[in-house]
């Protein structure tokens, strides 16, 4: 709460002044915690960067470096295998998680060192793996929880893997562990903060605690020109405590192994150091881990109270966290009014919704959810009120929702959780019904496609209709699969509506369709549904065909070439038509030893025989490969 501010700037004024009095070096003072972190770029580049905390308060600026060393060994030889200059590229401020409880005395840098490295594949092979340290003194002064703080120096330290595995690229890249910490800790309230991290490459993540180590920097050599090798000596607790108790509370300092969530409730005062580990494990091999040190002040702060919050459904009836289970179904309730209130005066209170075992949809607010209470002109207890979508369903189990109120209390807000317990069900929907004209055996969802063989210069038609029983509004449409219907002449027109719609397509079948070897039209009805969306396909393959000869074609087979004017030649006009591409090729006529006596390329040919009474033989070619042989009589 804002009135944390006030009290906080004259604490920490107070701490301040109790440091001033040891006037300590002012390269000796500044190291709040850090961590490493090698990320893959491409090929044999990697990207080395040191995350270095800085005291922005009582570090002195003449101790923040515009570079610092980092040296990689052969993890087990120790063999040093390069040494890295890393320059400064940023320095920003860490932020607070409430930014109401800032302190002006409180103060902390991030600095980041970063450049890219080359790990070649013939040289970085070790199935031990390697390691990169830095180190520099020194901590800040006052630590609570070790010995001689003034003078304990800091090794940051990284491991990772062999670039090459059984002769294979190895990519790593380190996980992105926990945002830094702003924060600080009031003795005797529950402290939290989420230091879960990301793996690019999708390993498992497991967290825990460690000593920080001191490494071997010290006072006189605060700044080393490269690391030693390990082992990296651990800083000196104070009697007491150790790795697991870094921080004296009920509980103590410790973190989840598989979420990387931090908690305290802390039982002294004053600054202490932690250190926390997280290690990654592919196909369950370790791979590599990354180690940040860290500080956490411990102060005394004025008293917050617990917000709380009840939930009644719309009609006002409570619902009891534990024992109440609530039914969604069509026509039911599905809303949900919030009641929360602050003992504390002036408490600004925000209520959010945290699903637990399911994802989406998830509930909205339909009011407001933040508010004052308890101040001058402003109401004791606020009201908010949140839908489930009817569409949620939770197929028989019973999902979980957190419902959580939280103040703007310092340093961290205090909560009030209810969870909820409910299933779901969306109201029933059944799919909508397609029936056409086209040819038997289309009717049915998922059936194989047909082929419908439709004739040059003929129009095709066919009708379609859709059903809900619902009641749904419905769209028909038309999509060719890789074509344009207007290019190959097909049009379809659709009326919409709801529970019904009617389509009709047809096609006219040109010539121009032929520059579209596979024309495979799918035709969809598709419901606007509130929740589960169905719809229908039918799929038809159309197929371009010559159009039937309109008269039967039978040449006549005898010519008495005499010159009475009657079959005299033998002329063809009822030659099947040129179809498309299909054209008239040729006519060849042949004796009934097979050499050949006339040969033509014109339709409108006339062959009055050789004067010679026999049996011959023709043969009509097309373009398209259509034959037609037939016999001839000669008389003269």
């Amino acid at each position: 709460m804002r009135r944390c501010t006030r009290f906080s700037r004259v604490v920490w004024l107070a701490v301040v002044g109790v440091w001033l009095l040891v006037a300590p070096a002012a390269r000796a003072t500044h190291i709040v915690g850090g961590e490493l972190d090698l990320q893959y770029r491409s090929g044999s580049t990697y990207a080395l960067t040191l995350n270095l905390y800085f005291d922005a308060i009582n570090g002195s600026p003449a101790a923040l470096d515009n570079n610092m060393q980092a040296s990689i060994f052969e993890k087990s030889t120790n063999q040093r295998m390069q040494n890295i200059t890393l320059p400064l590229t940023s320095n920003t401020f860490v932020s607070y998680t409430n930014p109401a409880c800032t302190s002006s005395s409180l103060s902390t840098r991030k600095l980041i060192y970063t450049v890219n490295i080359t790990l070649p594949a013939a040289t970085y092979t070790s199935p031990a793996g390697y390691y990169v340290a830095v180190e520099r003194c020194c901590r800040n002064q006052g630590l609570s929880n070790i010995v001689n703080s003034l003078s304990a120096a800091q090794a940051f330290y990284l491991e990772f893997p062999a670039v090459v595995r059984n002769g294979r690229p190895f990519l790593d890249s380190t996980p992105r562990i926990f945002p830094p910490l702003g924060d600080y800790a009031c003795r005797g309230e529950l402290f939290y903060y989420d230091f879960g991290g990301q793996d690019p490459d999708g390993d498992s993540l497991v967290y825990d605690m460690v000593t920080p180590l001191n490494g071997h920097a010290s006072t006189g050599n605060s700044s080393p020109t490269q690391a030693a090798p390990a082992p990296y000596a651990p800083i000196s607790w104070v009697a007491g405590l150790g790795t697991q108790n870094q921080i004296p509370g009920n509980p103590t300092l410790g973190i989840d192994a598989r979420t990387g969530r931090l908690m305290v409730r802390p039982t002294q005062l004053g600054l202490f150091v932690f250190g926390v580990r997280c290690t990654e494990y592919r196909g369950g091999q370790k791979i590599g881990e990354t180690r940040r040190d860290f500080q956490l002040y411990v102060l005394n702060c004025p008293r917050n109270t617990v917000p709380s919050l009840q939930l009644s459904s719309s009609a006002g009836v409570p619902y009891r966290p534990g024992r109440d289970t609530l039914r969604l179904v069509a026509g039911a309730d599905h809303c949900l009014r919030v009641r929360f209130t602050d003992p504390d005066a002036n408490s600004r209170l925000t209520v959010t919704l945290r699903p637990i075992n399911f994802t989406t949809p998830v509930p909205t607010f339909t009011t407001a959810t933040t508010g004052v209470v308890r101040g001058p002109g402003t109401p004791d207890t606020l009201t908010a009120r949140f839908c489930f979508s009817e569409c949620l369903d939770s197929k028989g189990q019973v999902y979980l929702l957190d419902v959580i109120v939280a103040d703007d209390g310092c340093s961290l807000p205090k909560r009030d959780t209810v969870r909820v317990a409910f299933t779901a069900a969306p109201p029933p929907n059944a799919a909508p019904q397609l029936t056409t004209s086209f040819p038997p055996g289309l009717n049915a969802q998922d059936a194989p496609p047909i082929t419908v063989r439709v004739p040059v210069g003929t129009t095709y038609s066919a009708t379609l209709a859709g059903l809900d029983v619902n009641g749904d509004p419905l769209t028909l449409t038309a999509a060719g699969q890789n074509f344009d219907l207007a290019a190959a002449g097909m049009t379809f027109t659709a009326q919409n509506g709801r529970g019904q719609a009617a389509g009709t397509f047809q096609w006219q079948a040109s010539c121009a369709a032929q520059q579209f070897p596979d024309m495979v039209v799918t035709f969809r009805l598709q419901e606007q549904a509130t929740c589960t969306t169905l719809s229908q396909t039918r799929t038809v393959r159309f197929e371009l065909v010559p159009t039937p000869d309109t008269v039967a074609f039978l040449p006549p087979n005898i010519i008495t070439p005499n010159g009475d004017g009657k079959n005299d030649a033998f002329v063809l006009p009822d030659l099947p038509p040129d179809l498309c591409d299909g054209r008239f090729g040729g006519i060849a006529i042949y004796s009934r030893w097979g050499r050949e006596v006339y040969r033509s390329g014109s339709r409108s040919f006339a062959w009055s025989g050789v004067g010679v009474a026999s049996t011959y033989y023709f043969l009509i070619t097309y373009t398209d490969g259509r034959r037609y042989k037939g016999w001839l009589q000669v008389n003269p």
